[in-house]
Protein backbone atom coordinates (compact mmCIF):
# COMPACT_ATOMS: atom_id res chain seq x y z
CA UNK A 1 0.00 0.00 0.00
CA UNK A 2 2.80 2.53 0.78
CA UNK A 3 4.73 4.33 -2.84
CA UNK A 4 7.61 6.73 -1.99
CA UNK A 5 7.91 10.09 -1.61
CA UNK A 6 5.70 11.88 -4.05
CA UNK A 7 2.86 8.98 -4.08
CA UNK A 8 0.72 7.49 -1.80
CA UNK A 9 0.63 6.38 1.91
CA UNK A 10 -2.31 4.42 3.13
CA UNK A 11 -2.58 5.57 6.80
CA UNK A 12 -4.67 2.62 7.56
CA UNK A 13 -3.45 -1.00 6.98
CA UNK A 14 -5.54 -3.60 5.17
CA UNK A 15 -6.31 -5.74 7.96
CA UNK A 16 -7.51 -2.93 10.26
CA UNK A 17 -8.99 -0.47 8.10
CA UNK A 18 -12.29 -1.32 7.88
CA UNK A 19 -12.27 -1.45 12.17
CA UNK A 20 -10.41 1.55 13.30
CA UNK A 21 -11.58 3.87 10.50
CA UNK A 22 -12.13 6.36 13.25
CA UNK A 23 -8.79 6.73 14.60
CA UNK A 24 -7.77 10.20 13.05
CA UNK A 25 -4.41 11.85 12.93
CA UNK A 26 -4.00 14.45 15.50
CA UNK A 27 -1.98 16.38 13.12
CA UNK A 28 -1.34 16.90 9.32
CA UNK A 29 2.23 17.71 7.74
CA UNK A 30 1.33 20.85 5.34
CA UNK A 31 2.77 18.53 2.03
CA UNK A 32 0.11 16.13 2.65
CA UNK A 33 -3.31 15.46 1.25
CA UNK A 34 -5.19 13.85 3.11
CA UNK A 35 -8.45 12.13 0.78
CA UNK A 36 -11.29 10.45 2.88
CA UNK A 37 -13.45 7.84 0.94
CA UNK A 38 -15.76 4.89 2.18
CA UNK A 39 -14.98 1.37 2.35
CA UNK A 40 -14.83 0.39 -1.86
CA UNK A 41 -13.79 3.79 -3.16
CA UNK A 42 -10.82 4.24 -0.61
CA UNK A 43 -9.00 0.87 -1.37
CA UNK A 44 -9.12 1.07 -5.24
CA UNK A 45 -8.44 4.96 -4.78
CA UNK A 46 -5.07 3.55 -3.06
CA UNK A 47 -4.84 0.83 -5.88
CA UNK A 48 -4.81 3.67 -8.68
CA UNK A 49 -2.60 6.33 -7.45
CA UNK A 50 0.07 4.01 -6.62
CA UNK A 51 0.53 3.36 -10.08
CA UNK A 52 1.30 7.12 -11.09
CA UNK A 53 2.91 9.05 -8.40
CA UNK A 54 3.17 12.34 -9.82
CA UNK A 55 -0.29 13.65 -10.13
CA UNK A 56 0.24 16.63 -8.00
CA UNK A 57 4.26 17.33 -7.63
CA UNK A 58 5.62 17.89 -4.32
CA UNK A 59 2.65 16.51 -2.00
CA UNK A 60 2.31 12.78 -0.82
CA UNK A 61 -1.29 11.71 -0.97
CA UNK A 62 -2.71 10.13 1.52
CA UNK A 63 -5.89 7.46 1.90
CA UNK A 64 -8.09 7.28 4.86
CA UNK A 65 -11.21 4.35 4.61
CA UNK A 66 -14.02 4.39 6.88
CA UNK A 67 -15.84 0.77 7.25
CA UNK A 68 -18.73 2.26 4.68
CA UNK A 69 -20.84 4.97 3.27
CA UNK A 70 -22.63 5.80 6.14
CA UNK A 71 -19.29 5.83 8.65
CA UNK A 72 -17.74 8.15 6.38
CA UNK A 73 -20.85 10.38 6.68
CA UNK A 74 -20.74 10.08 10.15
CA UNK A 75 -16.73 11.04 10.46
CA UNK A 76 -17.31 14.03 8.46
CA UNK A 77 -20.11 15.46 10.17
CA UNK A 78 -18.62 15.50 13.21
CA UNK A 79 -14.70 16.44 11.29
CA UNK A 80 -13.26 19.27 12.85
CA UNK A 81 -10.35 21.39 11.81
CA UNK A 82 -7.54 19.02 13.54
CA UNK A 83 -9.02 15.74 12.12
CA UNK A 84 -10.86 16.84 8.95
CA UNK A 85 -9.69 15.80 5.64
CA UNK A 86 -8.76 17.98 2.78
CA UNK A 87 -10.91 16.78 -0.03
CA UNK A 88 -14.11 14.05 0.66
CA UNK A 89 -15.52 11.21 -1.46
CA UNK A 90 -18.79 11.65 -0.97
CA UNK A 91 -22.48 12.23 -2.86
CA UNK A 92 -23.59 15.04 -4.29
CA UNK A 93 -26.40 15.69 -1.71
CA UNK A 94 -24.23 16.03 0.82
CA UNK A 95 -23.17 19.34 -1.36
CA UNK A 96 -25.68 21.57 0.33
CA UNK A 97 -25.19 20.19 3.96
CA UNK A 98 -21.50 20.53 3.68
CA UNK A 99 -21.31 24.33 2.16
CA UNK A 100 -24.07 25.39 4.52
CA UNK A 101 -22.15 24.20 7.79
CA UNK A 102 -18.36 25.38 6.20
CA UNK A 103 -17.08 22.22 5.90
CA UNK A 104 -17.26 22.14 1.80
CA UNK A 105 -15.07 25.26 -0.22
CA UNK A 106 -16.07 26.25 -3.52
CA UNK A 107 -13.67 25.66 -6.55
CA UNK A 108 -13.63 27.36 -9.85
CA UNK A 109 -12.94 25.20 -13.12
CA UNK A 110 -12.14 26.52 -15.91
CA UNK A 111 -14.31 26.70 -19.47
CA UNK A 112 -12.34 23.59 -20.20
CA UNK A 113 -12.56 22.04 -17.30
CA UNK A 114 -16.47 22.17 -17.34
CA UNK A 115 -16.69 20.93 -20.74
CA UNK A 116 -15.29 17.62 -19.83
CA UNK A 117 -19.06 17.23 -17.88
CA UNK A 118 -22.55 17.55 -18.58
CA UNK A 119 -24.35 20.57 -17.22
CA UNK A 120 -26.45 18.30 -15.04
CA UNK A 121 -23.27 16.95 -13.29
CA UNK A 122 -22.12 19.87 -12.39
CA UNK A 123 -25.46 21.39 -11.41
CA UNK A 124 -25.02 18.27 -8.72
CA UNK A 125 -22.19 19.32 -6.77
CA UNK A 126 -23.68 22.97 -7.40
CA UNK A 127 -25.16 24.46 -4.13
CA UNK A 128 -26.79 28.49 -4.36
CA UNK A 129 -24.66 28.78 -7.80
CA UNK A 130 -21.20 27.70 -6.33
CA UNK A 131 -19.40 24.45 -7.22
CA UNK A 132 -17.88 22.29 -4.67
CA UNK A 133 -15.93 19.60 -6.49
CA UNK A 134 -15.51 17.16 -9.85
CA UNK A 135 -17.97 14.66 -10.73
CA UNK A 136 -15.87 11.30 -9.94
CA UNK A 137 -18.98 8.71 -11.50
CA UNK A 138 -22.39 8.25 -12.11
CA UNK A 139 -24.53 7.02 -9.33
CA UNK A 140 -27.29 4.96 -10.09
CA UNK A 141 -29.27 0.99 -10.33
CA UNK A 142 -31.00 -0.21 -13.57
CA UNK A 143 -32.98 -3.67 -13.53
CA UNK A 144 -32.09 -6.91 -15.00
CA UNK A 145 -33.97 -9.82 -15.52
CA UNK A 146 -32.98 -13.24 -15.53
CA UNK A 147 -33.14 -15.17 -19.04
CA UNK A 148 -33.55 -18.41 -17.13
CA UNK A 149 -37.20 -17.04 -16.57
CA UNK A 150 -37.44 -13.93 -19.14
CA UNK A 151 -37.28 -14.65 -23.21
CA UNK A 152 -37.35 -10.99 -23.79
CA UNK A 153 -37.19 -7.07 -21.84
CA UNK A 154 -40.55 -6.56 -20.91
CA UNK A 155 -42.10 -3.31 -21.80
CA UNK A 156 -44.58 -2.90 -19.53
CA UNK A 157 -44.67 -3.54 -15.48
CA UNK A 158 -47.66 -5.35 -16.16
CA UNK A 159 -45.95 -7.75 -18.12
CA UNK A 160 -43.56 -8.53 -15.17
CA UNK A 161 -46.27 -8.83 -12.91
CA UNK A 162 -47.40 -11.17 -15.33
CA UNK A 163 -44.66 -13.34 -16.02
CA UNK A 164 -44.36 -13.81 -12.06
CA UNK A 165 -47.69 -14.84 -12.31
CA UNK A 166 -46.89 -17.73 -14.33
CA UNK A 167 -43.86 -18.91 -12.91
CA UNK A 168 -44.43 -18.19 -9.27
CA UNK A 169 -45.56 -22.03 -8.45
CA UNK A 170 -43.80 -24.13 -11.17
CA UNK A 171 -40.29 -21.89 -10.14
CA UNK A 172 -40.75 -21.17 -6.07
CA UNK A 173 -40.67 -17.58 -6.99
CA UNK A 174 -39.97 -15.80 -3.84
CA UNK A 175 -40.71 -12.02 -5.48
CA UNK A 176 -41.24 -10.69 -9.13
CA UNK A 177 -39.45 -7.90 -9.11
CA UNK A 178 -36.93 -6.50 -5.80
CA UNK A 179 -34.11 -4.08 -5.12
CA UNK A 180 -31.18 -6.03 -4.57
CA UNK A 181 -29.27 -2.30 -4.82
CA UNK A 182 -29.67 1.08 -3.42
CA UNK A 183 -32.34 0.37 -0.86
CA UNK A 184 -36.26 0.83 -0.32
CA UNK A 185 -36.01 4.59 -1.19
CA UNK A 186 -32.88 5.71 -3.86
CA UNK A 187 -32.68 2.33 -5.24
CA UNK A 188 -36.96 1.64 -5.82
CA UNK A 189 -37.84 5.29 -6.78
CA UNK A 190 -37.30 3.83 -10.32
CA UNK A 191 -40.48 1.70 -9.12
CA UNK A 192 -42.91 4.55 -7.51
CA UNK A 193 -42.03 6.48 -10.52
CA UNK A 194 -42.43 3.40 -12.94
CA UNK A 195 -46.05 3.29 -10.78
CA UNK A 196 -46.74 7.24 -11.17
CA UNK A 197 -44.89 9.02 -8.48
CA UNK A 198 -41.73 11.07 -8.85
CA UNK A 199 -39.88 12.49 -6.36
CA UNK A 200 -40.53 15.92 -7.73
CA UNK A 201 -41.90 16.95 -10.89
CA UNK A 202 -40.15 18.71 -14.10
CA UNK A 203 -41.61 20.81 -16.98
CA UNK A 204 -41.15 20.77 -20.49
CA UNK A 205 -37.61 22.51 -20.72
CA UNK A 206 -36.35 20.09 -17.67
CA UNK A 207 -37.23 23.31 -15.34
CA UNK A 208 -38.43 22.24 -11.71
CA UNK A 209 -42.06 22.86 -11.08
CA UNK A 210 -42.96 24.11 -7.62
CA UNK A 211 -46.09 23.46 -5.68
CA UNK A 212 -46.95 20.09 -7.56
CA UNK A 213 -46.66 16.66 -6.89
CA UNK A 214 -47.71 13.14 -8.58
CA UNK A 215 -50.96 12.32 -8.81
CA UNK A 216 -51.42 10.32 -5.45
CA UNK A 217 -55.26 8.38 -6.52
CA UNK A 218 -53.75 7.81 -9.90
CA UNK A 219 -50.37 6.46 -8.50
CA UNK A 220 -52.30 4.46 -5.63
CA UNK A 221 -54.48 2.53 -8.43
CA UNK A 222 -51.60 1.21 -10.17
CA UNK A 223 -50.32 -0.03 -7.21
CA UNK A 224 -53.69 -1.56 -6.06
CA UNK A 225 -53.80 -2.93 -9.57
CA UNK A 226 -50.44 -4.34 -9.74
CA UNK A 227 -49.22 -5.42 -6.54
CA UNK A 228 -52.39 -6.45 -4.98
CA UNK A 229 -54.62 -9.19 -4.70
CA UNK A 230 -58.36 -8.08 -4.73
CA UNK A 231 -57.06 -4.50 -4.19
CA UNK A 232 -56.36 -5.37 -0.39
CA UNK A 233 -52.80 -8.33 0.46
CA UNK A 234 -49.84 -7.55 -1.51
CA UNK A 235 -49.66 -10.56 -4.45
CA UNK A 236 -46.14 -11.32 -3.50
CA UNK A 237 -44.37 -9.27 -6.25
CA UNK A 238 -42.88 -6.61 -4.41
CA UNK A 239 -41.28 -7.16 -1.11
CA UNK A 240 -41.45 -3.80 1.08
CA UNK A 241 -38.02 -4.93 2.01
CA UNK A 242 -34.70 -5.45 0.28
CA UNK A 243 -33.41 -7.87 2.75
CA UNK A 244 -32.16 -10.87 0.69
CA UNK A 245 -32.86 -9.72 -2.65
CA UNK A 246 -29.81 -10.19 -4.03
CA UNK A 247 -29.34 -13.99 -3.15
CA UNK A 248 -32.83 -14.56 -3.89
CA UNK A 249 -32.15 -13.06 -7.24
CA UNK A 250 -28.98 -14.81 -7.70
CA UNK A 251 -30.77 -18.42 -6.99
CA UNK A 252 -33.33 -17.98 -9.59
CA UNK A 253 -35.73 -17.43 -7.09
CA UNK A 254 -36.65 -13.65 -8.42
CA UNK A 255 -36.92 -12.93 -12.38
CA UNK A 256 -36.16 -8.88 -12.30
CA UNK A 257 -33.99 -7.10 -9.46
CA UNK A 258 -32.70 -3.48 -9.09
CA UNK A 259 -28.70 -3.53 -8.95
CA UNK A 260 -26.37 -0.75 -8.45
CA UNK A 261 -23.98 0.05 -10.63
CA UNK A 262 -20.89 -0.60 -7.79
CA UNK A 263 -21.82 -3.98 -7.82
CA UNK A 264 -22.27 -5.78 -11.24
CA UNK A 265 -19.18 -7.81 -11.04
CA UNK A 266 -21.05 -9.76 -8.38
CA UNK A 267 -23.92 -10.46 -11.09
CA UNK A 268 -21.02 -11.53 -13.99
CA UNK A 269 -19.29 -13.78 -11.58
CA UNK A 270 -22.51 -15.32 -11.32
CA UNK A 271 -23.39 -15.86 -15.51
CA UNK A 272 -25.76 -13.06 -15.59
CA UNK A 273 -26.27 -10.92 -18.87
CA UNK A 274 -26.21 -7.22 -18.16
CA UNK A 275 -29.20 -6.62 -19.97
CA UNK A 276 -29.59 -3.53 -18.00
CA UNK A 277 -33.13 -1.38 -18.41
CA UNK A 278 -35.16 1.81 -16.64
CA UNK A 279 -37.94 -0.63 -14.66
CA UNK A 280 -40.71 -0.41 -17.49
CA UNK A 281 -43.65 2.05 -16.84
CA UNK A 282 -47.41 1.05 -16.92
CA UNK A 283 -47.70 2.60 -20.57
CA UNK A 284 -44.90 0.91 -22.62
CA UNK A 285 -42.23 3.21 -23.46
CA UNK A 286 -42.45 5.69 -20.29
CA UNK A 287 -40.30 3.88 -18.40
CA UNK A 288 -39.97 4.71 -14.65
CA UNK A 289 -37.03 7.25 -13.52
CA UNK A 290 -34.00 6.23 -11.20
CA UNK A 291 -32.04 8.69 -10.11
CA UNK A 292 -28.97 9.51 -11.89
CA UNK A 293 -26.57 11.85 -9.67
CA UNK A 294 -23.40 11.79 -9.30
CA UNK A 295 -20.65 11.40 -6.77
CA UNK A 296 -17.93 13.48 -6.51
CA UNK A 297 -14.41 14.81 -4.98
CA UNK A 298 -15.23 17.30 -2.70
CA UNK A 299 -13.04 20.21 -1.44
CA UNK A 300 -12.88 21.41 2.03
CA UNK A 301 -12.79 24.36 3.57
CA UNK A 302 -9.84 22.06 6.04
CA UNK A 303 -7.37 22.29 3.40
CA UNK A 304 -6.69 26.15 2.88
CA UNK A 305 -6.32 25.24 6.93
CA UNK A 306 -3.93 23.08 6.50
CA UNK A 307 -2.05 24.72 3.87
CA UNK A 308 -2.62 22.32 1.25
CA UNK A 309 -5.67 23.78 -0.49
CA UNK A 310 -3.28 24.55 -3.90
CA UNK A 311 -2.63 21.30 -3.67
CA UNK A 312 -6.03 19.85 -2.94
CA UNK A 313 -7.11 22.11 -6.07
CA UNK A 314 -4.67 20.45 -8.23
CA UNK A 315 -5.26 16.96 -7.38
CA UNK A 316 -8.81 17.73 -8.14
CA UNK A 317 -8.45 18.50 -11.97
CA UNK A 318 -5.70 16.82 -12.22
CA UNK A 319 -6.97 13.29 -11.32
CA UNK A 320 -10.45 13.31 -10.22
CA UNK A 321 -11.46 15.22 -13.17
CA UNK A 322 -9.23 14.82 -15.93
CA UNK A 323 -10.12 11.94 -18.42
CA UNK A 324 -6.50 9.79 -17.44
CA UNK A 325 -7.63 9.99 -13.82
CA UNK A 326 -10.75 8.59 -14.34
CA UNK A 327 -10.26 6.01 -16.74
CA UNK A 328 -7.26 4.45 -14.89
CA UNK A 329 -10.09 4.71 -11.44
CA UNK A 330 -12.82 3.25 -12.95
CA UNK A 331 -10.86 0.28 -14.07
CA UNK A 332 -10.34 -0.48 -10.73
CA UNK A 333 -13.92 0.65 -9.09
CA UNK A 334 -16.17 -0.25 -11.91
CA UNK A 335 -18.27 2.46 -11.92
CA UNK A 336 -20.08 4.52 -14.56
CA UNK A 337 -17.10 7.16 -15.18
CA UNK A 338 -18.87 11.00 -15.36
CA UNK A 339 -15.90 12.17 -17.32
CA UNK A 340 -16.92 12.83 -20.74
CA UNK A 341 -13.24 10.95 -22.32
CA UNK A 342 -13.41 8.26 -19.78
CA UNK A 343 -17.07 7.06 -20.45
CA UNK A 344 -15.82 6.66 -24.07
CA UNK A 345 -12.44 5.12 -23.62
CA UNK A 346 -12.23 1.35 -25.01
CA UNK A 347 -11.69 0.12 -21.64
CA UNK A 348 -14.83 1.07 -20.00
CA UNK A 349 -16.65 -2.09 -19.76
CA UNK A 350 -20.36 -3.14 -21.51
CA UNK A 351 -21.73 -3.23 -17.69
CA UNK A 352 -20.31 0.08 -16.77
CA UNK A 353 -21.72 1.79 -20.46
CA UNK A 354 -25.02 -0.02 -20.31
CA UNK A 355 -25.53 1.94 -16.44
CA UNK A 356 -24.65 4.94 -18.45
CA UNK A 357 -27.31 4.12 -21.30
CA UNK A 358 -29.92 3.43 -18.73
CA UNK A 359 -29.47 6.49 -16.57
CA UNK A 360 -29.56 8.63 -20.17
CA UNK A 361 -32.95 6.61 -21.36
CA UNK A 362 -34.56 7.81 -18.05
CA UNK A 363 -33.20 9.00 -14.75
CA UNK A 364 -33.95 11.77 -12.09
CA UNK A 365 -31.16 14.34 -10.88
CA UNK A 366 -30.80 13.71 -7.31
CA UNK A 367 -31.79 17.10 -5.21
CA UNK A 368 -30.64 17.29 -1.80
CA UNK A 369 -32.20 20.44 -0.74
CA UNK A 370 -35.31 18.11 -1.80
CA UNK A 371 -34.65 14.70 -0.64
CA UNK A 372 -33.19 15.71 2.60
CA UNK A 373 -36.39 18.27 3.21
CA UNK A 374 -38.51 17.27 6.28
CA UNK A 375 -41.04 20.16 5.41
CA UNK A 376 -44.22 18.09 4.75
CA UNK A 377 -43.42 15.79 8.02
CA UNK A 378 -40.98 13.15 6.75
CA UNK A 379 -38.34 13.51 4.64
CA UNK A 380 -37.79 11.18 1.56
CA UNK A 381 -35.78 8.97 2.26
CA UNK A 382 -38.30 7.95 5.35
CA UNK A 383 -41.41 8.60 3.99
CA UNK A 384 -40.89 6.33 0.53
CA UNK A 385 -40.13 3.00 2.42
CA UNK A 386 -42.74 3.89 4.85
CA UNK A 387 -45.33 3.89 2.44
CA UNK A 388 -44.22 0.13 0.91
CA UNK A 389 -44.77 -1.01 4.66
CA UNK A 390 -47.75 0.61 4.93
CA UNK A 391 -49.49 -0.98 2.20
CA UNK A 392 -48.00 -4.17 1.22
CA UNK A 393 -47.33 -5.13 4.83
CA UNK A 394 -50.18 -3.21 7.17
CA UNK A 395 -52.62 -2.97 4.28
CA UNK A 396 -53.42 0.03 3.94
CA UNK A 397 -55.07 1.61 1.15
CA UNK A 398 -52.65 2.49 -1.41
CA UNK A 399 -54.54 5.40 -2.75
CA UNK A 400 -55.07 7.15 0.55
CA UNK A 401 -51.36 6.39 1.25
CA UNK A 402 -50.64 7.88 -1.99
CA UNK A 403 -51.94 11.23 -1.61
CA UNK A 404 -50.62 11.77 1.72
CA UNK A 405 -47.04 11.24 0.13
CA UNK A 406 -47.80 13.36 -2.90
CA UNK A 407 -48.74 16.25 -0.14
CA UNK A 408 -45.45 15.06 1.73
CA UNK A 409 -42.90 15.25 -1.61
CA UNK A 410 -45.00 18.66 -2.86
CA UNK A 411 -43.98 20.19 0.54
CA UNK A 412 -40.85 19.32 0.49
CA UNK A 413 -39.57 20.32 -2.87
CA UNK A 414 -41.44 23.63 -1.99
CA UNK A 415 -39.36 24.24 1.09
CA UNK A 416 -36.23 23.31 -0.54
CA UNK A 417 -36.53 26.00 -3.13
CA UNK A 418 -34.32 28.63 -0.92
CA UNK A 419 -31.22 25.58 -1.20
CA UNK A 420 -30.96 25.55 -4.08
Amino acid sequence: MTKKRLGVVGVIAAATMAFSALVVPSAYANNEIVVWADGDRGPNLVKVLAEKGDWVSGYKITVKSFSNFDALKEAFDKATDASGPDIVMGANDWVPTGAKSGKLAPVTLTAAQKARFTPGQLFDLTYKGKLYGVPVDVNNVAMIYNTDIVKTAPKTFAEMVAVYKANKTSKSLKAGLCVAGGGMSWGAHSIFSALGADAYQFNSRDQIVYGRSFNGTTFGKNVRTLLLDGGKKSNGFLPASDAGCKDNFIDGKVPYAIIGNWEWKDYVAKGFTMNLMPVPGVVANKPGKMFGSVSGALLTTFAAKHGVEAGAKSLLTNFFGSTDGQVRYQKIEGRPPAEKGAALDATVSAAQRGFGAAASLSSLPQIGAFLNNNAGGANYWDSAPAYWTAVLVDGKDPVTEGNKLAAIWRANTTAGKSDL
